[in-house]
């Protein structure tokens, strides 16, 4: 590490009372010397590796860090404040604040360097001596292992390095194995065998958090003598941990922000899912929990993440992180359900709304195409198209009524779950079935998994006995207790949509166009997104429910059509980054995707949501005020031509781009103009332009 930082990269004395000016004070450092190229550019990488999860930990320390196109070399600034900076740690400020800069190709070598300095900062010692030293150079020469962080005799010495450049990883997961009591396989008339686990740990970066999570579960399992051996899947790639110490493990525990790499391997074992922060500040806790899971005989089946070895991943939903409350809880398996069911809106409605373009709205009443298909007949490929698109509609309420319990219940709750959507369309209970159905799959699972089992049994429970059990309580409640009641609501809010005209409908319009806007692709834009696609997913959709969603998809298009358009007229007001996003944004928005505006509000939050929202409340209201309607649930302008009144359509998007644009030039036009390459955020401080965080964000992965 002794080329990653130096005493020009330390200062003891960060007076910066925001994160965003702690990282900001810590990167001019790394500009100085080279380090990194494009001083906003990084700051944007940093911003949306920060919006993805704070990067404050307990104990006072703050590690926010990214890979960045921008950095040349591999780097780490250390800063102390005496006041505290907040990056978001449940027990207050840091003090100890270390920026980690790392290029978008960094090789292994570095990244283990990096990962070893993570594990560090789990030693108590080490920090200490952080917050004592007394000059720039010791306290570089501490980070980079030329003074004994802790008075223990330091194995890795033995490598001939510095005490940092080893895979420290590796070698305590090993040391875990090979020194604990027990752990050799037989204790040859000594106490029974300790308790073993074995954990991955995994962040979105997988620079930091991944090792942090590690070490401490390592300590906490050394203390309480248990065994912990544990697989790092990091961004300097993974050991698989060796199938015969999985074998002989007693539980499992998953700290994990990303999907765990090949889960497939822990299958059958009781198994503690949670964040990787969870881990890092509880570990006790958890490894109390898989014990307890252990002792009550629960084998939680683990999901695959695709064949194994293969390394893919696939999307699996958490139930929720230990500690979390209920709602944040149900959000998650809500839109467990929703995400997954989205794919056979979009592919179903197309295909219906082509099959209509084609053979004209009365192709709904055509024969099955198994009886009549002429190759040469326009009539009988539009009939074939919105046939197919039929039969894709009719997994909606099963796929999201199965998805909501596995969120929940992770794969046993699928076939409950599936089996009650399916319930909730044969009585008509449609949407709101679904999730009735959903969520009381995912709860019986739970209550069935938490019964004991007798060790002979648990070997088909996960395939037989939950799945047996929870389709015959769930579908009796949904055919006798619970689903006429259902069937009921859902009529009448059918009957409210239908009734719904002049003020009512517009108001609503309004109403669904702020919520689209508020989040961008979050949560309340899923919620009102769902709801509209709800309404066309049946045969014949009623009037209003078209109009409905011609008004969602049009508000979920001005944010980012708003966004290019102000970078266009007010370039100035953007730095670079920004007006390249703006580019990207013209084609997003005209797709009907709302993320495209997510880079300028995670830079600029209290100006750009605002004013999308008035402008996504004056869209929908327009749209239902002029009668549009619409029949496909995706598409962008792509499916104008299927759009009752196109003309005055656009008319309504182009009013509601127009009114955000200018509310954010306004706005901005209040602060000191951005020249050249700098930025000005809210009240003079960063205005990072982050690209799409998350899944779509290329660099502080």
């Amino acid at each position: 590490m002794s080329d990653m930082i130096t005493a020009d990269l330390v200062d003891l004395d960060l007076s910066a009372d925001t994160k965003e000016a702690a990282a900001r004070a810590l990167a001019e450092r790394m500009i100085a010397l080279g380090r990194v190229t494009d001083l906003e550019g990084f700051l944007a990488d940093v911003a949306a590796r920060e919006a993805q999860m704070p990067t404050g930990l307990d104990g006072g320390i703050g590690i926010p860090h990214c890979r960045s196109e921008h950095v040349t070399e591999p780097t780490l600034a250390f800063g102390r404040s005496a006041a505290g900076v907040d990056f978001g740690a449940a027990d207050g400020p840091a003090d100890l604040i270390f920026l980690i800069a790392a290029p978008a190709g960094a090789d292994d070598a570095h990244l283990t360097i990096l990962s070893s300095l993570a594990r560090q900062l789990m030693n108590a010692e080490f920090t200490a001596a952080l917050r004592s030293a007394g000059d720039a150079a010791a306290a570089a020469a501490l980070i980079r292992g030329e003074e004994p962080a802790a008075p223990d005799e330091d194995a890795t010495e033995e490598t001939g390095d510095t005490g940092d450049t080893a895979d420290t990883g590796a070698v305590s997961a090993a040391a875990s194995a090979e020194t604990a009591p027990g752990s050799t396989g037989q204790d040859s008339g000594g106490p029974a065998r300790p308790f073993r686990i074995v954990a991955v740990t995994s962040c979105p970066t997988g620079i930091a958090h991944t090792y942090m999570a590690a070490e401490s579960l390592e300590n906490a399992g050394r203390e309480e003598g248990v065994e912990v051996v544990v697989e790092t899947q990091g961004s300097a790639g993974f050991t698989r941990l060796d199938p015969a110490v999985i074998a002989a493990a007693d539980g499992v525990i998953l700290a994990h922000d990303v999907a765990v790499r090949e889960k497939d391997r822990f299958a059958g074992k009781p198994t503690v899912d949670t964040g990787v922060k969870a881990a890092i500040n509880r570990p006790g806790e958890l490894i109390g929990e898989v014990r307890d899971k252990a002792a009550r005989g629960e084998a939680t089946a683990a999901a695959a993440d695709g064949p194994a070895g293969s390394g893919g991943a696939t999307p699996v939903e958490r139930g929720g992180e230990s500690g979390e409350g209920y709602g944040a809880k149900l959000r998650k398996w809500l839109m467990s359900g929703v995400s997954y069911m989205v794919p056979f809106v979009a592919a179903g409605g197309l295909l219906i709304a082509l099959g209509f373009a084609i053979g004209g709205y009365e192709i709904n009443k055509a024969p099955s195409v198994m009886d009549h298909f002429v190759w040469t007949q326009a009539d009988s490929w539009a009939a074939l198209l919105f046939q197919i698109g039929g039969v894709a509609f009719a997994f909606l309420v099963p796929v999201l009524a199965g998805y909501i319990a596995y969120g929940m219940a992770d794969r046993p709750g699928l076939v409950p779950g599936f089996v009650g959507g399916s319930i909730a369309l044969t009585i008509n209970a449609g949407f709101l079935g679904g999730l009735a159905a959903g969520l009381i799959s995912g709860a019986v699972v739970l209550a069935i998994q938490r019964v004991p089992i007798p060790k002979a049994l648990r070997g088909i429970m996960p395939v037989v006995v939950i799945p047996l059990v929870s389709a015959a309580v769930v579908g009796f409640l949904m055919f006798v207790v619970i689903g006429k009641p259902i069937a009921s609501a859902q009529e009448g809010m059918t009957d409210w949509l239908n009734g719904l005209s002049g003020a009512n409908a517009v108001l609503l319009g309004a109403l669904l166009g702020l919520m689209m806007c508020f989040d961008l692709g979050g949560p309340v834009n899923k919620v009102a997104y769902t709801f509209a696609t709800a309404g066309i997913a049946v045969a014949s959709p009623s009037d209003s429910a078209m109009k409905i969603m011609a008004a969602v998809m049009a508000a979920g298009m001005v944010p980012p059509l708003a966004m290019a358009l102000a970078t266009t007229v007010r370039g100035r007001l953007f730095n670079a980054a920004e007006r390249e996003n703006g580019k990207a944004a013209w084609v997003l928005g005209a797709s009907f995707i709302s993320e495209g505006a997510i880079p300028f509000a995670a830079a600029d939050p209290l100006r750009v949501i605002p004013s999308s929202m008035v402008g996504g409340a004056v869209t929908g209201a327009l749209s239902v005020a002029f009668g549009a309607t619409l029949r496909a649930p995706h598409g962008g302008i792509f499916v104008v031509p299927l759009i009752g009144n196109p003309l005055l359509y656009l008319v309504a998007i182009a009013a509601g781009v127009c009114v955000t644009a200018a509310l954010v030039i306004v706005l901005k036009g209040l602060r000191k103009p951005v020249t050249g390459t700098s930025a000005q955020g809210p009240g003079g401080g960063a205005d990072p332009s982050a690209p799409t965080p998350g899944a779509k964000q290329p660099v502080a992965a």
